[in-house]
């Protein structure tokens, strides 16, 4: 598991780098964003990978590694946007979203290192096509959840679905990491 952690961290490390010079460039425009326009942003990129993967035709020459990238940056916004609020003006420093990013993604590894100890890795034989089918099945649970006011009756609640849409996300950049 000590490879998985290290490849989990490559993954993040270049997530980080794009939400960091993001920040740079447009401030934290972001927090202005509601939970539901965060997925579905999310749900546009993870449509698009699926576009990719079933089409043979690409028309925008931008593969599934900038679509992963950017799941992995709205889920973690999401995360932010649920512990903090929304705002009407961006209200944080770069340093400040770093460090609410950094957090996050903390937690959300932890969470992989754990589930990922119980599985016995799993993931390791599941095709990229599969797992972007479950970041699409965990959006539409969260776009019910949503729907349902925030309020679920035994799942878990739409934080937990961030988090496993991350964590798919970078196994499937690790799995096309090693195919290329």
């Amino acid at each position: 598991m000590q490879d998985t952690s290290k490849q989990y961290d490559d993954v993040i490390d270049q997530c980080r780098s794009l939400f960091i010079n993001k920040m740079k460039d447009y401030g934290s425009a972001w927090r202005i964003l509601r939970l539901p326009s965060l997925t579905d942003q999310i749900f546009i990129k993870a449509q698009r990978i699926r576009g990719l993967q079933q089409n043979n035709v690409r028309k925008v020459d931008e593969g599934e590694v900038s679509e992963f990238i950017g799941i992995i940056n709205y889920c973690t916004m999401a995360l932010i946007q649920l512990e903090k609020g929304v705002v009407e003006q961006p209200d944080l420093s770069v340093d400040e979203a770093i460090a609410l990013y950094d957090d996050k993604i903390a937690i959300t590894k932890q969470l992989m290192m754990d589930k990922n100890h119980d599985y016995g890795e799993a993931w390791r034989d599941m095709r990229v096509s599969s797992l972007t089918d479950l970041i699409l099945q965990k959006l539409l649970r969260v776009k019910q959840i949503e729907d349902n006011a925030g309020k679920t009756i035994v799942s878990e609640g739409i934080d937990a679905n961030y988090q496993d849409m991350i964590n798919y996300s970078v196994f499937a950049m690790i799995h096309l990491s090693e195919t290329n």
